[in-house]
């Protein structure tokens, strides 16, 4: 792959976890972590199995399937070593979340993420992603716990 295609690759890995865990595909989106790991504010969440536990744990899901949020991922900067096959990327993340007649849309979280990516079999796939949020909102109808 050249650098453009690389970026663009890392990028999309980056924008599906969004769409997975905003459409409740916790399996979906465990799968991108299925050799790489995710750390939070809680035990580091390791492979498929780990971080798809860690999302159904966690997360709280409605009558539609979804936690009815929608995260915007901002200001992405990837880094690539294709001669390595590894990527970096960091990016902004703000949770929006609405529920019907009981929370307006409004922010709930904003944080960062870093992540790590390495090439494998020509494709590249997450090695570690780190959450990092500064600013919390009200995730009562979002978290458990």
């Amino acid at each position: 792959m050249n650098d453009m295609a690389d970026i663009v690759a890392v990028t999309g890995l980056i924008v599906r976890y969004a769409e997975l865990v905003d459409g409740g595909d916790f399996a979906g989106a465990g799968e991108l972590f299925a050799e790489g790991e995710f750390v939070g504010s809680g035990p580091p969440a390791v492979g498929r199995e780990g971080v798809e536990r860690m999302l159904r744990e966690s997360v709280i899901l409605y009558e539609d399937g979804t936690p009815r949020t929608h995260h915007a991922t901002t200001n992405i900067a990837v880094e690539t070593d294709a001669a390595a096959g590894t990527a970096t990327a960091r990016s902004y993340v703000t949770v929006f979340q609405a529920l019907p007649g009981l929370l307006p849309l409004q922010p709930i979280a904003a944080g960062r993420y870093l992540d790590r990516f390495e090439l494998r079999d020509g494709t590249w796939r997450f090695a570690a992603r780190r959450v990092t949020i500064n600013l919390v909102g009200d995730v009562s109808r979002h978290l458990r716990g």
